[in-house]
């Protein structure tokens, strides 16, 4: 990867990771259906450019370069900015680096169910990744903005993928909720904060400081919390159970990958950037965060428990999962903050694993809900045994990266003496426990249920497990949520850099 520093600036690099994916897109939307082969094969070529190129930056990030390019100046004293800092690189390696391990798995997955309008998918695809690195790179809040809004575009056609009534009337929820929030939330905060400021840069300690008071503040950070929709915090959380009408490895981009984790990125980056760790701890103007990130926690959990669709299922658990870096950031302590901006890399390996595992169970069983999946460890048992460390990611448990992010998070909770969160936090693994132990139980130790002749699926109970790229990108993110917990070094050192450790 040095290789690249020979040729290219910081500048260069930082503007190429946000247009490589679009000239892979457009590549691929040239070679289109007749050229199958190799439209995937380019797909994956174009991931692990984009890797390589994310990646190469990494050691600047943790050397303390923090490099700037004003792509162009979009409106009177504000430009498009894209600037390197170290909660933005995290983002980026975790998009990039499963941008490619999704690749993997969408050949197999989109081949295996002979889905139609391929090269659409890949294409969006291609152009989302382009707008989440573009999130991740954001150097001000109307580059941010700019991205939000082509990311939430360019996933639409994706979540609408299948062309049936449900799918559109989800595309609608989807579209409908991201985009209402956005703009009549985010960009209104936006230009309040523009005005009493005059400038929309991120900056350490905020931006904020002796230029709002009081209740005012409070409503400045309403506006951005519930503005972000992609964090998926209660009530606007109802487009993330909409979109489970798309295809898996959609759900696994709207999960992991890019759209959930851009909207959670955006509350750290507001709170470390915009108001401050400083001022909101002064003015108290974040406790109203805390209670709605911790009604979210247990509340989804409580209506994942319900849910027998194991993909609803997991996307209620997303909803829970995303509010524990909301109250990391929220908490306000700087080891929090870390264990946030960890929590964004160890949620995204241990669910997509877990989206991954649902569609290998679709693909190779055409099993959708939870009471269906007695005995199915014994025929799956590589998709099973993913799904099993995913779930313990989730739940917080060693060996998994869910364990060191939760960690954090409880460390600041006991920090600032916060009962609330440590009551939650608490509560909530059990609550985790609850709805994903039993699947695991039931895939291994129960006895598969007797074969229904009247069910149209029973022809696909002799299946074994799912075509090889599903299971080796599966296997491949189980590896790594364990890996993260034996060497976390790089995202805990881009976490500590965060807060300026």
């Amino acid at each position: 990867m040095a290789f690249l520093s020979t040729f290219l600036t910081q500048a260069d690099m930082i503007q190429l990771a946000v247009v490589l994916p679009l000239i892979g897109g457009l590549i691929v939307l040239w070679m289109g259906e007749r050229n199958a082969n190799l439209r995937e094969a380019t797909s994956l070529l174009t991931a692990v450019a984009e890797f390589i190129v994310v990646a190469g930056l990494t050691p600047d990030v943790l050397a303390g370069a923090r490099p700037s390019v004003d792509l162009f100046e979009m409106l009177p004293g504000l430009s498009l900015t894209l600037t390197l800092e170290p909660l933005g690189q995290l983002f980026a390696l975790v998009a990039s680096g499963l941008w490619i391990v999704n690749t993997i798995y969408s050949i197999g997955y989109m081949r295996g169910n002979h889905e139609h309008g391929q090269t659409r998918f890949y294409v969006c695809f291609t152009i989302a990744i382009s707008s989440a690195i573009g999130i991740a790179y954001a150097g001000n809040l109307l580059t941010l903005f700019v991205f939000y809004e082509v990311l939430t575009l360019s996933t639409y056609p994706l979540v609408t993928h299948a062309g049936t009534v449900a799918a559109r009337q989800g595309g609608r929820v989807y579209l409908g909720i991201l985009m209402s929030t956005s703009i009549g939330l985010f960009f209104m905060g936006m230009l309040w904060t523009y005005n009493i400021t005059g400038t929309l840069d991120f900056t350490l300690g905020g931006i904020l400081a002796g230029k709002i008071y009081g209740p005012e503040l409070a409503v400045l950070l309403f506006l951005y919390m519930y503005g972000i929709g992609k964090a998926a915090m209660m009530p606007i959380h109802r487009w993330l159970p909409a979109a489970m009408v798309a295809p898996t490895p959609v759900s696994a981009l709207l999960h992991a990958v890019a759209v959930v984790k851009a909207g959670v990125f955006s509350v750290v980056k507001v709170i470390v950037y915009i108001f401050g760790l400083d001022l909101l701890v002064e003015s108290r103007a974040d406790d109203w965060l805390i209670f709605a990130a911790c009604f979210t926690i247990i509340a989804a959990s409580i209506v994942a428990l319900r849910q027998d669709n194991l993909k609803r299922r997991l996307a209620y658990s997303t909803i829970s999962q995303l509010s524990y870096v909301i109250m990391g950031a929220a908490i306000l302590a700087p080891i929090s903050v870390m264990g946030a901006a960890m929590h964004i890399a160890a949620h995204a390996f241990g669910k997509i694993t877990l989206f991954f595992a649902a569609g290998s169970i679709y693909t190779a069983a055409h099993k959708t809900e939870v009471s269906q999946l007695d005995g199915i460890g014994k025929r799956m048992p590589w998709t099973m045994t993913a799904f099993a460390i995913g779930a313990l990611s989730m739940i917080g448990l060693p060996p998994t990266a869910g364990f060191i992010s939760k960690w954090y998070i409880l460390s600041g909770a006991v920090e600032t003496q916060n009962a609330l969160a440590i009551l939650v936090i608490i509560v909530s693994t059990l609550l985790n426990a609850a709805y994903f132990l039993p699947i695991v139980y039931a895939a291994f130790f129960k006895e598969q249920k007797p074969r229904n002749e009247s069910d149209p699926y029973s022809k696909y109970d002799n299946h074994g497990e799912a075509p090889v790229g599903v299971v080796l990108a599966l296997s491949f993110t189980a590896l790594g949520t364990l890996t993260l917990f034996f060497w976390p070094d790089v995202p805990l050192g881009l976490a500590r850099a965060l807060v300026g450790g």
